[in-house]
């Protein structure tokens, strides 16, 4: 039996990895500047930073904007830098990195976190947790063992890529997977 945890989800406003871990026992918590989309009484609209540094939490789970650090953004890096944007990002993903909590695993696409703070300790992909998609997700961990996929199915391809512009897409690409928050929630959660 696993001891229950205080887990805090850092900028989820969809509620998926928070809600994995709490149908597992544990005391999950989501946090965002958005509110929650599922409404949920678990969330915490606010900021990511003082929520990590205030409370007592055992794992952390991260998934800072990638607005100024994703690759796919590289040809309006220039820009991001001279407005100081990119600083401010990567100080954001720092800070979290840094926080007091034992465990902690920063989510973020292929970025210029890489170089400017470190290497990803892992890359996951949807297909390798049900979902026949391909998604490069680098996970920075502390604290926690790397994430076992849990279903590699085939059908792969880049439907978060292609998606077409919207006022929406960006929270459409920035879903985390059900299966991806499902391992995550047994793998570094386990059952209470």
């Amino acid at each position: 039996m696993t001891i229950r945890k205080r887990v805090i989800v850092n900028c989820e406003y969809s509620g998926r990895v928070r809600e994995a871990f709490r149908k597992l026992g544990h005391d999950a918590w989501s946090c965002d500047l958005l509110d929650s989309e599922d409404d949920s009484p678990y969330h915490i609209k606010g900021d990511a930073l003082f929520v990590a540094y205030t409370f007592p939490w055992d794992l952390m789970i991260c998934h800072p904007p990638c607005t100024h650090l994703a690759v796919s953004g590289a040809r309006h890096f220039p820009a991001k830098r001279e407005s100081g944007v990119q600083q401010e990002a990567l100080e954001f993903v720092r800070n979290l990195l840094d926080a007091p909590i034992e465990q902690i695993v920063l989510e973020n696409p292929i970025s210029i976190i890489s170089s400017e703070v470190r290497k990803p300790d892992q890359i996951i992909h949807p297909w390798q947790f049900g979902h026949g998609e391909t998604k490069a997700t680098c996970l920075w961990i502390k604290g926690l063992p790397l994430l076992q996929p849990t279903n590699i199915v085939e059908g792969r391809e880049a439907r978060v890529h292609k998606m077409p512009p919207s006022p929406t897409r960006w929270k459409e690409r920035s879903r985390t997977y059900q299966g991806i928050a499902d391992a995550m929630a047994a793998q570094w959660g386990g059952q209470c």
